[in-house]
């Protein structure tokens, strides 16, 4: 019964402490809800400060650019007000002239209604003079007048001949006056050195143990220079040089550069010298190129093809007569631009027609034909101003002077040429005839290639080995030996020399 009791108890104690417990957590929720209100309530105030100042802010700002955009809006009122004044007065004083001109037009127009008036009756008036004079003198005004003339010009006819002879003769003197003033001029302004080539070119050695090198055991290593390069290689007595000999001069530059190169490198032999050939042919080629782009750099004409100025810079290797003919063309060039500024002709296109007058001596030894006619097809294959065709076709009288500049070619091309010294007759003749031996040679079937040597005394003719048998070799010699002695004058004899070699090459991998 106790038991029941004290567990009653215990229950109704665990109850009234659930209670309490629920009523101190009652009693606490509401204090804490009540300082959060009073918080949110605080915020909200300052929040309504806070936005008060901010409006308050907002409207001094407004108030102060309110006023501003007003005193601009005032001063843009006050300076449209100056403006439309200023072009109302402006407007006012047009009106004015405007009246003014109007008036003095309406005078101008009666003056001259009274000058044309005027007019009429001075013509009439000198009419019926005339016709008064024609009564009397039995004479038209035009048959007066022819007779007048007629009468005049048989009273001095002679003395009118005489005037005309004399001021034609007169007319005369100056022009010609003038035309030497104007060659002396052009021909003094360019002072061009003349130099002569030769037909020889020198190269240095270390000393004379390098001879044995290139002569090579029982001479295959000098034999092998000579065939692959054509010129003639002179080995004397004379210390630290050897001489290249060639009437060609890019053949003697070729051989010149490939002995310089295979003495530095020292080791000569037949295979090292094709080698050293084949390079130095690449590095003429280098050459060429830069002389034709410096020589039209030096004469002031551009746009041209890189090609045509290729073949441009060969003509640095080419001799006519002697002169060497890039630097008469370029001679030529400056002097024709000086005479078509003095004649007012286009100095452009006397340039460009003068430096490329010659271009067809580039190739004319591949190429049949003149060589103008060679440089016409160049220069149009290469699209080059038809202007330009036309100054230069005409230096040899091959076309007809079509312009100004292809007189002033022409001229120039007989100044440049001209002086003393600048060129040499019996060099180009001797050119000729070497040339003329190669051409025979090369002629023949089965020939791969042929060299003039020796000034002119040997002919060095070499065959394609699978065109042509031993045999057929020997014939060919002979051929050859007999075209010369038909076509050709010479003094002594003339050697020909047919080489047939066979290579076999095979390559071990």
């Amino acid at each position: 019964m106790s038991l029941k009791i004290a567990f009653a108890l215990a229950s109704l104690a665990g109850l009234i402490g659930i209670g309490f417990g629920y009523f101190l957590r009652w009693i606490i929720s509401l204090g804490k809800r009540g300082s959060m209100e009073l918080e949110i309530k605080q915020m909200m105030l300052d929040a309504e400060v806070r936005a008060q100042k901010i409006t308050e802010e907002a409207e001094g700002r407004a108030r102060e650019k309110e006023g501003k955009i007003n005193t601009e809006l005032k001063e843009k009122e006050r300076e449209l007000k100056q403006t439309e004044e200023r072009f109302i007065r402006k407007e006012e004083l047009l009106d004015t002239r405007q009246t003014k001109l109007d008036a003095e037009e309406v005078r101008l127009s009666r003056g001259v209604e009274d000058i044309q008036k005027k007019k009429e009756e001075v013509d009439a008036l000198i009419k019926t003079e005339q016709e008064k004079l024609e009564r009397v003198a039995n004479l038209s005004a035009e048959d007066a007048k022819n007779e007048l003339f007629r009468s005049v010009e048989k009273q001095y006819e002679a003395d009118l001949e005489g005037r005309m002879r004399k001021f034609e003769l007169s007319a005369n003197e100056q022009l010609e006056r003038r035309a030497q003033d104007i060659l002396t001029t052009a021909v003094h302004r360019y002072g061009n050195s003349v130099v002569s080539d030769v037909l020889s070119t020198t190269v240095s050695i270390p000393n004379d143990e390098i001879k044995g090198k290139i002569i090579g055991k029982e001479g295959r290593n000098i034999r092998t220079f000579e065939r692959a390069t054509g010129v003639d290689v002179i080995i004397d007595d004379t210390p630290g040089t050897i001489t290249l000999s060639c009437f060609d001069p890019v053949r003697r530059q070729i051989a010149r550069i490939a002995l310089e190169n295979l003495i530095l490198d020292g080791r000569i032999q037949p295979a090292k010298i094709e080698e050293a050939v084949l390079k130095a042919e690449a590095e003429i080629n280098t050459i060429i190129k830069k002389k034709g782009a410096e020589a039209a750099y030096a004469v002031r004409v551009s746009n041209l093809d890189p090609k045509v100025l290729m073949i441009l810079g060969r003509l640095y290797f080419r001799t006519s007569y002697g002169q060497n003919v890039l630097d008469h063309s370029m001679e030529m060039a400056h002097i024709a631009g000086m005479l078509a500024e003095e004649l007012g002709a286009d100095p452009a296109i006397a340039r460009a027609g003068a430096l490329l007058h010659d271009l067809g001596k580039a190739v004319d030894h591949e190429v049949p034909g003149t060589h103008v006619e060679i440089g016409r097809r160049i220069l149009k294959k290469f699209n080059v101003d038809e202007r330009i065709i036309q100054a230069m076709q005409a230096h040899h009288e091959e076309y007809p002077y079509e312009t100004p500049e292809s007189m002033i070619v022409q001229v120039a091309d007989a100044l440049s040429g001209g002086r003393p010294g600048a060129r040499r007759d019996s060099v180009a003749n001797y050119i000729k005839r070497l040339e003329e031996l190669e051409s025979i040679a090369n002629q023949q079937p089965g020939v791969e290639k042929s060299f003039a040597i020796a000034a002119g005394r040997e002919v060095r003719v070499i065959v394609k080995p699978e065109a042509i048998t031993d045999l057929e070799a020997r014939k060919l010699a002979r051929d050859i030996a007999d075209k010369i002695e038909k076509d050709m004058q010479y003094p002594g004899e003339i050697k020909v020399s047919v080489i047939r070699e066979t290579r076999v090459i095979e390559y071990a991998r």
